[in-house]
């Protein structure tokens, strides 16, 4: 491989910002493919300059199918961009390109969609419940943040280049469990806070005392456990029956409808 520059900080920095618009451009034959292309063309112009043969490959080779997460795309283009500067041949590229995606594309699952957006929506909706502004401000913020966290990723993947591989290849699995157990077991602790549901019927017994099914039953046995039982019940239509998400909400709709129209909830 050549060792030569030609790209800047400020390339970097450019392919970073424009990792944004990775799926500016979707489309189900190659998912983010022309978004990816887009990003990283003024970044291969630069490299090849006047030899349109090897800008045609490179371009080619871009346009291929590839479903990695919008986030961490950039450590993946950063990389990319360092081997075609460095000379690396296509197969080598391209092989790299196909062999990564997966795998970041599972640990930013993991880490941003199982784990930080629900924990900070969680927190955030909790101010937005009490009247407070920094609800939507801390959720605009974190969102901010992991924008900006785009460019520091690209350069991370363009320094390190091929000594990231085995990192990322290794570490994948690791990094994504345990993103995933952490995000799993945030949410369910805000089952109990944001799941509610309240009985009305009260039970007249011996002796005229009025008993509250609510508040002097189920809660005395088991707090929360409703909202409990109707959570476990949604996750087994899902996991196990394969029930639409839209089906269950429009489902959990209408029953609420209905209980609140009788008089039980």
């Amino acid at each position: 491989m050549s060792e030569s520059k030609k790209l800047t900080s400020k390339d970097i920095t450019m392919l970073g910002i424009r990792s944004s618009f990775l799926q500016a451009s979707f489309n189900y034959e190659r998912m983010q493919s022309c978004g990816f292309t887009w990003a990283m063309l003024p970044a291969l112009k630069k490299i090849y300059g006047d030899d349109k043969e090897k800008l045609s490959a490179a371009m080619v080779d871009n346009l291929g199918f590839i479903n990695t997460h919008p986030n961490l795309v950039g450590f993946l283009m950063g990389l990319m961009i360092s081997l075609e500067e460095g000379g690396a041949n296509r197969e080598t590229v391209n092989g790299l390109k196909l062999a990564l995606f997966g795998p970041i594309a599972g640990i930013g699952d993991a880490i941003f969609w199982f784990t930080i957006l629900p924990i900070v929506a969680g927190i955030s909706c909790s101010f937005a419940t009490q009247g407070s502004v920094l609800g939507p401000i801390v959720f605009f913020l974190t969102y901010f943040i992991i924008w900006i966290l785009r460019i520091v990723w690209t350069k991370l993947g363009y320094r390190l280049g091929t000594k990231s591989i085995d990192m990322i290849t290794s570490n994948s699995d690791i990094l994504a469990n345990a993103a995933t157990i952490l995000g799993i077991t945030v949410i369910g602790a805000l089952i109990a806070s944001y799941v509610s549901i309240t009985l009305l019927p009260v039970i007249t017994v011996d002796g005229g005392i009025e008993v509250a099914v609510q508040e002097q039953f189920f809660d005395n046995i088991f707090p929360n456990i409703l909202p409990m039982a109707v959570t476990l019940l949604c996750f087994w239509l899902l996991k196990k029956k394969q029930v639409s998400p839209v089906i269950l909400i429009v489902g959990i709709i209408l029953i609420s409808i209905g209980c609140s129209w009788i008089g039980l909830m």
